[in-house]
């Protein structure tokens, strides 16, 4: 077996998102797409690939990016390493080419957060032979993916899945349908800016930053045209009322960027939209629906647990990942990097937040 660093050659994209799409663990945040659009921020990304006699057995796109200062750089695998379970001689050799790389690059240490399931004792023994450490530092939205999802096995039928749904979940989708809410999945990168403002409109709402427009602009021109990703638009009576971007790779589709207006929130326009984005999926050959992130194990009290009780009625599996792991290259700078970064987090999201307010105090 042989590990290589891809180039940007169109034959080496379609080996490695094939390969990345087939695979059990695949995931959208390990597409080549995914890495191009992480570049056009601070990230730069590096594609490994695994090859048997021409044959893929194991991948990463690892991002790089820069550290304060002297510190260098890191690594991070949004979702990955992919590779099918059983795979030790590839995963050995992947390491080897992550070590590699990362010699090369002077790198402080390589971040992964994979597409598996808490507790399996594979993978346990072998992030910590390769010298992986657990680098988890809470629950829920605290990582840089959820550790926390709701999944939906959507293989069987429709009235399967209804049947399967908490009854005032299947009462208020109904409800949306008789109100004549209408969800357009595929719609045009025109109506961008609609998505955008009912985004913007929740952000205020509930509290939470999110990216400045042109990020949602290079997110749709990156994955739609490949058939990764889906604008979705709510409307009632010709009035968008909310809205979603959606992920497709091979079996598995992933609800994302959520949004919807303040107006008409009583005719559960949002019910409607997963329930018509899971018919979507199945229609798609999908077997796989998630909901994406959710808080840990927590009780009504918990300010997200509305969240919690919305995805939880469609009659997911709640799901634990294994969570961050690193590989430290250079432990001193690990160290003061595992210092500094929290102290970081916590200003820089003052000076943001900060900001926000001024500009909407101006705008009033």
């Amino acid at each position: 077996m042989q590990c290589r660093i891809l180039d940007q050659s169109a034959a080496d994209r379609q080996v490695y998102n094939d390969f990345i799409a087939g695979c059990s663990k695949g995931h959208v945040l390990q597409t080549w797409q995914w890495g191009q659009l992480k570049e056009k921020g601070q990230w730069r990304a590096w594609r490994l690939l695994v090859e048997d006699e021409g044959t893929p057995k194991a991948a990463v796109t690892l991002l790089e990016r820069p550290l304060p200062g002297p510190l260098g750089c890191f690594f991070y695998a949004p979702r990955g390493p992919v590779l099918e379970p059983g795979q030790e001689i590839a995963w050995d050799c992947l390491m080897e080419g992550i070590r590699k790389l990362g010699r090369k690059r002077r790198a402080v240490f390589c971040k992964i957060d994979p597409d598996i399931l808490a507790g399996d004792p594979l993978w346990q023994e072998r992030l910590r032979r390769t010298g992986f450490g657990n680098a988890d530092r809470g629950e829920g939205f605290e990582g840089v993916q959820p550790r926390y999802v709701f999944r939906l096995d959507i293989s069987p039928g429709e009235e399967e899945l209804l049947a399967s749904m908490q009854q005032k979940t299947r009462y208020n989708i109904r409800l949306a349908e008789r109100k004549g809410v209408d969800v357009q999945i595929g719609a045009p990168r025109e109506q961008l800016p609609v998505f955008y403002r009912l985004l913007q409109e929740t952000a205020v709402r509930d509290n939470f930053l999110i990216r400045g427009y042109s990020y949602y602009e290079d997110f749709y021109d990156l994955l739609a045209p490949d058939g990764l990703a889906e604008l979705v638009l709510v409307r009632h009576e010709g009035e968008e009322i909310a809205g979603a971007l959606l992920f497709r790779l091979g079996e598995k589709a992933w609800y994302i960027y959520g949004a919807s207006a303040n107006n008409k929130r009583n005719l559960m326009p949002n019910y409607l939209m997963q329930w018509r984005m899971i018919q979507w999926a199945q229609r798609e050959g999908c077997i796989m629906y998630d909901f994406r992130g959710v808080p840990g194990d927590v009780g009504p009290e918990h300010p997200l647990y509305g969240l919690v009780k919305f995805k939880k009625g469609f009659g997911g599996d709640y799901c634990q990942f294994i969570g961050e792991w690193d590989l430290i290259f250079r432990p001193v700078l690990y160290s003061l990097y595992n210092r500094l970064e929290p102290w970081y987090q916590r200003n820089i999201r003052r000076v943001i937040r900060a900001g926000k307010k001024i500009k909407q105090l101006i705008k009033r």
